[in-house]
């Protein structure tokens, strides 16, 4: 069953790129499970790519460092250790080396086992049943043992997850799959035993599903579904994972280092059940709040080990004889990119919140705004020598999943917002002039816009610049007032779109599991500041936002037939367009780096943590060139074709 259950999940996903190292994709961001690891030079994650075992395919003749030792600099601090509550890239970065879940996945995206040897789902596909790997310790940070890894750990860790008050960022992407899960945290029930997860014996948990999910073990690399100790999370009680001391680790790294603002080092632990799979030592990070600008030169001095490359440097790389050869592409991924309009303005009175939010309630104005932004010269600051293949037409990326070699982006109505070309100055000017004539002297013109960006990115204020010189030109400084502020890395975040502090942002969002919802969830939960707060009515008299809402809704409940299930979404995702209270903006990944990683050797997946984690990577003796990637990369996409049949 379990294999047959495999080949859905491959017959689903159907992915035909990588994930990706983020580098710059990760200093303007902003999602509840994909926040940032807010700096461009730090990589793992992002030198994500591949697997838990050696890539044993490689076409190279590549030599390995003496030294597996990476090094790299970093400039926005984390805030939390706590896996079970965070919703942050950097943070899930920690997790997922420092703890092992269920299953995993190798290099060429298979489904493979990691604390679970083995695994059965019901016919009826509600209940599966995990037999645990027997042996495997939880260790403090010193490396003591303190106990065995157990079935009770995974229940423990949604008992936890499941209370409110520990204000956990991801716990509904378990306990809306779990049978009485989201009853549960909402108070409907009070008995956690009613909840579909239990400990049939030390070394066999089973979960029972609200209803059947086909994507089920796709969601098992999630944070939601990580162990926990119950004894240890007891003993610390609100200190758990604010210190190095205030964790266990059963993964393959252990923190022996963590101080804030200085320097983080992980270490190889020896006793790891899987050892004989790390091969990085060694991964240390240095705090330097010039990261940005300084990692480069860092590169050259052997000081870092992975860097990006914007589009400020790259001539001066690409044209240098010695240079260009440590040069290579940066992986594409299926974090998504957009523009995101906020319809519960929560900045200053000074920047006119009451009148953005009359205007942005306006579709002229929107439409104006979908159709007036200049997505190619903005992604051009980032990527100089090929923006158009970055641009995205839609939220859900292509090639994420497909049904009936038919691509989700191409289903239904929204296979004609995938072919859009969505900048044209004429529409958008019809619009806003529309816009002005509808919304009339109920706002003071010109509209106030704020637009803040990352200061962690080498790139972003550059890119600030061209968007508010490029907008208020197309539509007049009498119509529009643009004004870019800066904000640094360390809680980005929290202070700018979570606040409510902007109109206009560029935002991103990653897959957490095999299925469109991942993507349209992120407008259903709340957590944005878009477009559930919209005032907006259709031609019934109801608010769009509702019908949109329950479009979803009815999307989620067909779980038997997936091309209609998927057609449903895809409508959904083009009434979210249609209505333009988003702006497609741009792929994940790509541009250029130089590192000394080969991205094909790290788990493959593009939803979960598994692409975050070290196992399996080593450190080159040289960085790869552009001409070994593009080497590697075929024999990589060859190999996966064979692994997944």
């Amino acid at each position: 069953m379990k294999r047959l259950l495999v080949m859905l999940l491959v017959l689903i996903i159907a992915l035909t790129s990588c994930a990706t190292n983020n580098g710059n994709d990760t200093t303007n961001n902003l999602p509840e499970n994909v926040e940032a690891n807010q700096n461009n030079t730090s990589s793992n994650s992002n030198a994500t790519e591949g697997t838990g075992s050696e890539n044993q395919g490689s076409t190279l003749d590549i030599t390995y460092s003496d030294n597996q030792v990476y090094k790299t600099v970093y400039s926005g601090e984390v805030t939390t250790l706590n896996y079970l509550v965070t919703s942050t890239t950097a943070e899930f970065g920690f997790a997922a080396n420092f703890i092992d879940t269920l299953v995993d996945y190798d290099s060429y995206g298979k489904l493979i086992p990691s604390l679970a040897t083995d695994w059965e789902v019901s016919e009826d596909g509600l209940v599966w049943t995990f037999k645990l790997r027997e042996g495997v310790n939880w260790y403090t940070s010193t490396g003591d043992v303190y106990a065995e890894t157990v079935a009770q750990d995974f229940v423990d860790a949604i008992l936890y997850t499941f209370n409110p008050e520990n204000a956990s960022k991801t716990a509904n992407i378990a306990y809306d799959a779990l049978k009485n899960g989201a009853a549960y945290y909402n108070g409907e029930i009070t008995d956690f035993n009613e909840v579909g997860v239990k400990a049939i014996d030390k070394y066999t948990v089973q979960y029972t599903l609200e209803e059947p999910l086909p994507y089920f073990e796709s969601m098992l690399t999630y944070v939601a579904f990580f162990p926990v100790n119950g004894k240890f999370l007891a003993e610390q009680g609100d200190k758990f994972g604010t210190t190095k001391e205030s964790l266990l680790y059963n993964g393959a790294y252990i923190m022996t280092t963590f101080e804030p603002q200085n320097k983080r080092v992980l270490t190889a632990n020896d006793n790891y059940w899987d050892k004989d799979r790390v091969f990085i030592k060694e991964i240390n990070y240095k705090y330097n709040k010039e990261a940005a600008t300084v990692a480069q030169e860092l590169f050259l001095r052997d000081e870092v080990s992975h860097v990006s490359v914007g589009s400020d440097t790259i001539d001066a790389w690409m044209l240098d004889d010695k240079l260009s050869k440590m040069i290579r592409p940066d992986n594409a991924s299926y974090y998504t990119y957009f523009y995101a309009l906020n319809f519960d303005p929560q900045y200053d009175e000074a920047y006119a919140p009451e009148d953005w939010k009359t205007a942005v309630n306006n579709l002229n104005f929107r439409k104006a705004f979908y159709h007036g932004f200049d997505r190619i010269a903005a992604l051009t600051v980032d990527e100089p020598y090929s923006p158009d293949d970055k641009i995205s037409n839609t939220i859900t990326p292509e090639t994420f999943v497909n049904i009936d070699g038919k691509d989700y982006v191409n289903l239904s109505e929204l296979n004609a917002h995938a072919l859009e070309n969505k900048f044209n100055e004429n529409l958008a000017k019809d619009f806003m002039e529309k816009a002005v004539a509808e919304l009339g002297d109920t706002v003071e013109w010109p509209i106030k816009v704020i637009m803040p960006y990352n200061t962690g990115g080498s790139n972003n204020a550059m890119k600030a610049q061209v968007i508010e010189q490029q907008m208020e030109k197309l539509f007049g400084d009498q119509v529009i007032d643009i004004y870019i502020l800066p904000y640094p890395p360390s809680g980005y975040l929290s202070n700018t779109r979570r606040a409510g502090k902007y109109s206009f942002m560029e935002v991103n969002w990653g897959p957490d599991y095999a299925d469109p919802h991942t993507y349209t969830d992120m407008f259903i939960d709340g957590s944005y500041n878009h477009p559930e707060f919209t005032t907006e009515v259709d031609e019934n008299g109801e608010n769009k936002y509702v019908v949109y809402e329950e479009m979803v809704k009815k999307a989620s409940e067909e779980k038997v037939d997936l091309l209609k299930r998927y057609s449903m979404y895809a409508d959904a995702e083009a009434y979210l367009l249609e209505n333009a209270w988003v702006i497609p903006y741009r792929k994940g990944g790509g541009g250029y780096v130089a590192s000394l990683l080969n991205p094909f050797e790290a788990p493959f997946s593009p939803f979960g943590v598994a692409s975050e984690r070290w196992k399996g990577m080593h450190i080159l003796s040289e960085p790869m060139s552009s001409e070994q990637y593009e080497a590697e990369k075929a024999s990589w996409e060859a190999l996966r074709q064979e692994a997944l049949k």
